[in-house]
């Protein structure tokens, strides 16, 4: 079956999914990419698909106040002025901050980027009474920043963002709000006459301030870009011809692909094939990575995962060394969200770890036995956003817990769905009577890697607390962090909330990413950082 499927995908590249033949491609710097998503990620602004969105339609067409540097393979990427050149929180009221802009940015369609900009894009995600409000936005971006409130324009490059609660996190948490031209989408507007009507003609036609802009679009087929060669930051204005998106969320079929030269990059490689792909002259790129593959679990009335002898159990009864030599050596073994030389490890007093014998215990304390397994249904996707390579790894577990006494039943959808249903939690229907959920996610910052998880303020549909875990004791560990904007203070604050985490275990941690991509030797300046994300801007192509 995956045989023909390569092939068909093969004939579909060279036929339907480029619109140039490939020998006239390979006389030019075009970088075709083949991505894990099943669809091209949304274009209008806030991409879905998880940060393969950012990643590929965030980061590459539109800009945010603030950026990751990933300019370096060597360093943890941090957070670098992008759209904004400086911020400052307000000392009479740590509610506000204060944003100081560029006042040399255009949009792709000659519109002016300034504070009136921010405002709109702004309220496209919070403001339900503005005319632009997009409800298919909010849930990509709301729940990424959930203490943003408002946003006011102080002069014409200044801005004043207010938060419902002091937040040292936003500088963050913005750059996952990308900056869509208001002047483009008022122009589909008076076409149309109608918002959602305009947000579509907008998505086909899309105006930002990024490196790259979009000439055609074929939804699950392709996305094609070309430079934008008045791009403001010289540093990333694209040396390519342009970039083509296809999704190809089989790995067998994205294998396929690159061996026979109809794309240039896959990302996920399928592990067995990496030797084959070497031989042929292909270049992984690969980098210990912010990000986290684990089974998010339940705490629901009746979840088997409300007793903690039983979360630590699942977490001992795996070989983590067994599953990266599956996995081609391509993972990183955790002992935690982060890793133990990060500032925020905290030195947890759980050591997840391989120990069967301990885990055995713990599972007969807790009344299972081979005889009286506990089962479990955990929700998972075929492919998708950083998910590695889902269903071996979850077969995976799903044999080596039987070890344990757990009965593993795997619901298997498609990766925008389930990057959906994470969204609106365990006790909702989307659930499917699932007592864990298989996401991966990143760590970069506090948000993401803790507190959306642990908070009861961010319980569903707020943000991605999916299994409803949370107590006052987090909520304070958190209230502690958030409110810390000298950089060693929440550190150490983060440092204590991680500890109990790990200690509470809400998660099973299977694997850290490496991310892995197989690339073209004509393909140069490639950086891979040390984070999740990477720039196609400075990249070339011989």
């Amino acid at each position: 079956m995956a045989h023909r499927l390569s092939k068909v995908v093969a004939a579909l590249l060279a036929t339907s999914v480029l619109s140039v033949p490939v020998a006239a491609l390979a006389q030019d710097k075009i970088l075709r990419i083949g991505m894990t998503a099943a669809d091209i990620p949304r274009t209008l602004g806030q991409p879905d698909q998880g940060f393969e969105g950012n990643r590929f339609t965030g980061m590459t067409i539109y800009d945010s106040l603030t950026a990751w540097d990933l300019s370096k393979s060597d360093e943890a990427s941090v957070i670098i002025p992008s759209l904004a050149t400086e911020w400052a929180i307000d000392p009479e009221d740590n509610t506000k901050w204060v944003f100081t802009l560029r006042d040399d940015v255009t949009f792709h369609d000659g519109s002016p980027f300034n504070a009136e900009a921010v405002v709109w894009n702004v309220q496209k995600v919070l403001d339900e009474s503005a005319p632009h409000f997009d409800a298919s936005q909010v849930g990509v971006t709301a729940s990424r920043m959930p203490t943003l409130r408002s946003a006011r324009a102080i002069d014409e490059f200044t801005v004043e963002l207010t938060t419902s609660e002091p937040d040292s996190f936003l500088p963050f948490n913005l750059t996952n709000l990308f900056m869509a031209s208001p002047a483009h989408w008022q122009a589909k507007f008076d076409e149309t006459g109608e918002a959602e009507a305009a947000w579509a003609a907008f998505a086909a036609d899309p105006s930002g301030t990024g490196p790259f802009r979009v000439t055609a679009f074929s939804p699950r087929e392709r996305l094609e870009m070309a430079p934008n060669t008045e791009y403001w930051n010289p540093d990333r204005t694209p040396k390519l011809d342009g970039v083509v998106l296809v999704p190809l969320p089989e790995a067998n079929a994205r294998t396929a692909a690159l061996l026979s030269g109809q794309v240039d990059w896959i990302e996920a490689p399928s592990p067995d094939a990496i030797p084959q792909i070497e031989a042929r002259g292909f270049t992984i790129y690969s980098n210990p990575q912010p990000h986290v593959w684990p089974w998010q679990l339940s705490f629901a009335e009746g979840s088997p995962w409300l007793d903690k002898r039983v979360r630590h159990a699942a977490n001992l009864c795996f070989d983590r060394e067994e599953l990266q030599i599956l996995l081609g050596g391509y993972m990183g073994i955790p002992k935690g969200t982060v890793t133990p030389d990060h500032p925020w490890w905290g030195n947890p007093s759980f050591d997840i770890r391989y120990d069967p014998e301990e885990g055995q215990r713990l599972m007969t304390e807790a009344g299972f036995s081979a005889d009286n397994p506990v089962r479990i249904k955990v929700q998972t996707s075929a492919s998708g956003s950083g998910q590695m390579q889902p269903i071996p790894m979850n077969e995976y577990l799903q044999q080596a817990l039987r070890e344990c006494y757990f009965d593993i039943e795997l619901d298997v959808i498609e990766w925008n769905t389930v990057f959906t249903n994470w969204r609106q939690g365990a006790k909702d229907p989307s659930a499917n009577g699932a007592h864990a959920i298989n996401v991966s996610y990143a760590t970069m910052d506090p948000f993401f890697a803790m507190v959306r998880f642990t908070s009861t303020k961010t319980f569903p549909p707020v943000s991605n607390n999916w299994g409803h875990f949370g107590n006052d004791e987090f909520d304070a560990l958190i209230e502690d962090a958030r409110t810390s904007f000298e950089p060693e203070a929440r550190d150490a604050a983060l440092a204590r909330l991680h500890a109990r985490i790990v200690e509470e275990a809400p998660f099973v941690w299977v694997a850290h990413d490496t991310g892995p991509r197989a690339m073209s030797p004509r393909v140069t300046g490639v950086v891979q950082p040390r984070s999740w994300f990477i720039d196609i801007a400075p990249m070339d192509m011989n």
